[in-house]
């Protein structure tokens, strides 16, 4: 199957995640969702360490806590 779309690729991942059991998948979910949040951290460290950072940081956090 090649992949033309966004629509495509979730397509493709439902009937993945559908036909394997989850042992199969469930590594490779997790690598990605592990790299996002170690580059968030970084994100957050850099952003830190700027002019203002920290107030922007605790502006998102309170945005976040509104939610």
């Amino acid at each position: 199957m090649k992949i033309k779309s966004r629509e495509d690729f979730v397509e493709f991942w439902a009937r993945y995640v559908r036909d394997n059991p989850r042992r199969v998948w469930k590594p490779q979910v997790k690598a990605l969702v592990d790299s996002q949040i170690i580059m968030a951290n970084r994100f957050y460290q850099r952003l830190a360490k700027t002019k203002d950072g920290r107030k922007k940081i605790e502006l998102l956090r309170k945005r976040r806590a509104e939610i």
